[in-house]
């Protein structure tokens, strides 16, 4: 049903970070690491995305990404329905391989989600 595709929901990451110095770049790099190893996937260079079951999972995913931002930097979030981010439009018809799994099989996405009860 609708309602049911509704819960899911998307937080999306977008970020400049400076990277003038090798300490900007060392910073750079373990936010990145971080994002992906909290199940985020990239959409286009600083643009982050992240498909959590439900608003307590966002809420969870919100939490966490507050407390690893780096303190640098334009770092800013957006939190949409799952349908919403499905109707991104996107120009060139281009996805990533990472991205055309995560949106276009329910049950790849559901298997792949962090479990974040644990904060």
């Amino acid at each position: 049903s609708s309602m049911e595709k509704n819960r899911f929901m998307r937080l999306m990451v977008l970020f400049d970070l400076p990277t003038e110095t090798k300490l900007h770049l060392k910073r750079y790099r373990d936010f990145v690491k971080y994002l992906k190893s909290e199940g985020y996937i990239r959409l286009q260079y600083s643009v982050y995305s992240k498909l959590c079951i439900n608003s307590d999972s966002v809420r969870t995913a919100e939490k966490r990404l507050l407390v690893n931002a780096p303190v640098e930097g334009d770092v800013r979030f957006l939190i949409v329905t799952e349908r919403q981010f499905q109707n991104i439009a996107n120009i060139n018809g281009s996805y990533s391989l990472q991205e055309q799994i995560t949106t276009t099989d329910l049950t790849l996405m559901i298997g792949g989600l962090n479990d974040e009860s644990d904060l």
